[in-house]
């Protein structure tokens, strides 16, 4: 006896199957419409809460981004750090030179220069104006001098002790003079300002949460009725829940949106002066704004927000809306 086929249960199986994916992505498809209909359908309260939203969203990336401009201007000041290496008296000039070009393809060192004596003797007598004293001396008392000016970028105030101690380890080296004070104040400010975006951006996350969530949970209590329905009808909490999930969604990318906008406006009105007064100390800093990887991540920050603010508030309420 031929045993039965399967196949078209196979098929129907498939065919069922088919069908109930491409409703579930239609139902999301029309709850996603039908919620920023909602939206639109009032402006006005659904403009302040974007626009709230957004400035909530703004004020840590602002922080960051003039944090990141500190940086970049930082990398100008170089010539601040300057290490000056004495050599020993008597030293050959052959011999500096050599070793100030064997210093400068360190890979801490941005650049060195020797000052001879010479020379040193010449400078000292045009910045002091004792030019009559200093030519009446005997022998010239000062020593030659490699200027070392080091790479700050991506270094601490440890980095430049340590090329510090090994510029005193060279031959020829009487003594190195650095000033780390500036450079440590300057890593502790970085630090701080890192520490108060994150802190900062925490708190307003917070707020996001708390102003979505109290939004979401005005609509339900809005919507109770036609909650009620639902669920007579036989609606499970999801089938409920993501017409809500979707509208903290909405607002979360609405907010993200007008938070990248106010700040590309900000950070466009406030280029031109701020340039024209760094080209004033005779710096060539260009005002950093937001990169396109940054964009996207404040963006996607106000849609996980929304959305998180949202189903925490739906999780809440909904439970408490029996038919």
């Amino acid at each position: 006896m031929a045993k039965p086929s399967t196949k078209p249960s196979n098929q129907q199986s498939r065919v069922t199957l088919t069908s109930q994916s491409s409703a579930y992505f239609q139902h999301h498809k029309l709850m996603a419409l039908d919620s920023l209909k909602r939206l639109l359908a009032q402006p006005g309260s659904s403009l302040m809460t974007w626009l709230v939203l957004a400035i909530a969203l703004s004020l840590p990336m602002t922080l960051y981004v003039s944090l990141e401009n500190v940086k970049q201007l930082s990398r100008n000041w170089d010539q601040t750090s300057q290490i000056s290496v004495y050599l020993k008296k008597g030293v050959l000039e052959r011999f500096a030179n050599e070793m100030t070009q064997e210093i400068a393809t360190w890979p801490n060192v941005s650049s060195a220069a020797y000052i001879g004596p010479d020379q040193a003797l010449k400078e000292f007598s045009a910045s002091t104006g004792l030019s009559d004293v200093i030519f009446g001396l005997a022998d010239n008392p000062l020593p030659g001098v490699i200027s070392v000016i080091p790479r700050l970028a991506n270094q601490d105030e440890n980095t430049l002790e340590q090329l510090q101690i090994k510029l005193q380890e060279q031959r020829h080296v009487e003594s190195v003079q650095l000033d780390l004070m500036w450079v440590k104040r300057l890593y502790q400010f970085m630090e701080l300002g890192q520490r108060l975006v994150w802190a900062l951006a925490a708190l307003l996350g917070l707020a996001v949460l708390l102003i979505i969530g109290n939004t979401i949970r005005l609509s339900i209590e809005s919507r109770r009725d036609e909650i009620r329905v639902v669920k007579l009808v036989g609606g499970t909490d999801a089938f409920v829940r993501r017409p809500f999930l979707y509208t903290g969604l909405w607002f979360g990318l609405g907010g993200g949106l007008i938070a990248w906008i106010l700040l590309s406006a900000g950070l466009y009105w406030l280029s031109g002066p701020v340039e024209q007064l760094i080209s004033l100390y005779g710096s060539e800093f260009t005002l950093q704004g937001l990169g396109f990887v940054d964009s996207l991540l404040l963006i996607f920050d106000g849609v996980v927000l929304g959305w998180l603010g949202a189903w925490l508030a739906v999780s809440r309420h909904l439970s408490r809306i029996e038919p």
